[in-house]
């Protein structure tokens, strides 16, 4: 997988094993996402949730990012990103850790020493090892707000399958939505927050 843009622009980092289950976002998919953030990735405080390789994390660190917190709860996924963060030369400012992100996420502040995030992205897998559809971004929307870790002016972004209802928590309102053949790509805000406009960009909005 290769880096798009930024200090490491062209580098490639290891992808995941084919036996591994894991779905890395598309190159396409990427580009779409980081052209619609763009401004809103330098210096900011990133969650990488269902990390996989870390593709989206080290692609924003490579941007500018002041730091990033991925947690997988797959061993082999939190070791293959902790390779590529070093192979990065990224140590200093991403952490990596096992963990669950559809169970209470109350421990990220004091596993990470970040509070809050401005930006919050996650891919949870579409289907189990028997090709069975998951819904797992509802409730990981609602982990994440119930600890309270989007920022107040942050956002945050979920990849899930089309067919997949994805709901905003109490409190948040989605304000943008991409599709991508099978795939959607969710914005999220606080409600206190929704006047503001996602940044510009050429994709098609939902």
């Amino acid at each position: 997988m290769r880096i798009i843009a930024g200090s490491l622009r062209g580098r490639h980092i290891k992808g995941a094993g084919l036996d591994w289950g894991v779905r890395p976002i598309s190159g396409r998919i990427k580009q779409s996402l980081f052209d619609i953030i763009s401004g809103l990735v330098p210096g900011a405080r990133l969650l990488d949730l269902f990390a996989g390789t870390g593709a989206v994390g080290i692609e924003a660190l490579s941007r500018g990012a002041a730091f990033v917190f991925f947690v997988d709860l797959e061993r082999h996924c939190t070791e293959l990103v902790a390779r590529n963060l070093a192979a990065a030369g990224f140590v200093d400012r991403g952490k990596v850790h096992f963990g669950n992100a559809l169970s209470d996420l109350s421990w990220v502040p004091f596993r990470s020493g970040t509070s809050q995030y401005d930006l919050i992205f996650m891919g949870p897998p579409y289907k189990d090892e028997q090709k069975r559809p998951l819904s797992y971004s509802t409730p990981a929307l609602a982990r994440v707000a119930e600890a309270g870790l989007l920022a107040p002016k942050g956002w945050a972004m979920c990849q899930h399958h089309v067919k997949e209802d994805v709901k905003a928590p109490v409190g948040w309102v989605m304000v943008r939505r991409e599709k991508y053949g099978d795939t959607h790509l969710d914005f999220f805000r606080h409600v206190a927050a929704q006047e503001a406009q996602a940044p510009a960009t050429d994709g098609q909005a939902g």
